[in-house]
């Protein structure tokens, strides 16, 4: 159902487009991922909209409505507020706090800046969701350790060596499929240069250096295997081959690895079934890390994410707080605008007749104290009413209250009827 739904990047603008084509939806966005389709929308009516929109993506993914509806959850106003910092914050992924949902959620804002129907609602919505993820991810650290087999083996291997970088490290890779290509993805993000990776096809390997070209990546075949790891100080393996590729009594025939690198020689196998026979842990000059050893190193890592979702609870809160004030404020700001233009402008004209009046008897040296003291004047005169024209959730005034103190306002000075520079 979700690959039904799914939207492409290339499409989203025209989705947005077309959501706000129907009668009651006023803005639109967006998410779409391998983990989840969500449709926001500011509506003119809730239940309509919602109508509108699940016929929408019944039309779009080609599904009847019926078929649909078990399928999709609807949250409303805080909730759904709340939900969208939350997947920004990485708290509601497949990966506890994994950080390709916040690059996502980025990717919505930008392409909505240029969509007609993502309005101001959508681009406070989603520029504070971004804020949340960020500041969970830098407050709490809930995105450190690997939880992944790929980057938990590169995690591992990093740990046993004497240097905190792979840039000086001979590495082998055996195998480039996915989880190959991920190995090779990660040994690039720790400084890794140059890579040999033993494959049975070059091809594969090919399609992976298009993609990271900051790294050299030399192919080898499988026949000269032993050979490459004669001169390699990591091994990874991640082939889907059911016999071992690394015996003990090929190991041990292996030259020995500098002593600036611990003088041991690291086998890293993410193969199922093992590539590397159990065998190879009884070789001096060598030590094996298996599935095993890494699966304990994840769950330790998500065990300390789960606890890190304590700390981002709060950061939400405050965030959403901070969203529904501004989100309140909306339909007040022009009345808040036109009250400030309007006590300026009498400010200014009854100062500038004082300044008359008074002539040669004010000396020069007060005038900008006078105006000083016309500004604090008209500050403090406007303290009151623009108080009353914020509806923060901190406060009791409810949001009906705040708008009708707006009208009141507007009619004591005729706000509406006269022109102002706002």
């Amino acid at each position: 159902m979700r690959e039904k739904l799914a939207v492409p990047e290339a499409e989203c603008a025209n989705a947005i487009e077309e959501l706000c084509g129907l009668n009651h939806v006023v803005e639109a966005a967006v998410l779409s991922t391998c983990n989840r389709v969500e449709v926001y929308v500011v509506a003119l009516s809730r239940d309509r909209a919602l109508f509108e929109v699940t016929e929408w993506m019944a039309k779009k993914s080609g599904t009847d409505v019926s078929d649909l509806k078990p399928h999709l959850f609807v949250l409303r106003e805080s909730d759904a507020t709340q939900h969208l910092f939350r997947v920004s914050a990485g708290l509601d992924s497949l990966v506890l706090g994994e950080g390709q949902v916040l690059s996502q959620v980025k990717q919505v804002a930008t392409i909505g800046n240029g969509a007609k129907g993502f309005g101001k609602i959508m681009t406070l919505l989603f520029n504070r969701a971004i804020q949340v993820g960020k500041e969970v991810r830098t407050k709490t650290n809930i995105s450190s350790g690997a939880v992944s087999i790929s980057a938990s083996a590169v995690e591992l291997a990093l740990s046993k060596l004497p240097v905190t970088t792979f840039r000086s490290v001979r590495v082998l890779v055996v195998g480039a499929g996915k989880t190959g290509k991920l190995v090779i993805k990660h040994l690039a993000a720790k400084g890794s240069k140059h890579i040999v990776v033993v494959n049975r096809s070059e091809q594969k390997v090919a399609a992976i250096h298009k993609e990271l070209k900051s790294v050299e990546l030399i192919y080898k075949p499988s026949t000269e295997m032993l050979a490459c790891a004669a001169e390699a100080d990591v091994v990874f393996t991640c082939t889907s081959s059911e016999k071992p590729l690394f015996l003990k009594e090929q190991v041990e025939t292996l030259p020995s690895v500098s002593e600036a690198l611990g003088g041991l020689r690291l086998f890293v196998d993410i193969s199922v079934p093992r590539n590397v026979g159990s065998c190879v842990s009884d070789v001096g000059s060598a030590r094996l890390y298996d599935v095993d050893d890494l699966k304990e190193a994840m769950e330790a890592n998500m065990e300390k994410r789960r606890r890190k979702v304590m700390e981002a609870e709060p950061i939400i809160a405050e965030n959403l707080l901070q969203f529904e004030d501004a989100f309140n404020s909306f339909e007040t700001v022009p009345t808040l605008k036109k009250l400030r233009s309007y006590a300026e402008t009498i400010r200014a004209e009854e100062l500038e007749k004082c300044l008359s009046k008074l002539g040669a008897d004010l000396p020069e040296k007060l005038i900008p104290e006078v105006t000083a003291l016309s500004h604090r004047i008209v500050k403090k005169l406007l303290q009151g009413p623009i108080q009353h024209l914020k509806c923060s959730a901190s406060e009791q005034r409810t949001l009906e209250e705040t708008v009708e103190n707006m009208h009141v306002i507007n009619r004591m000075y005729s706000l509406d009827t006269q022109e102002f520079h706002v």
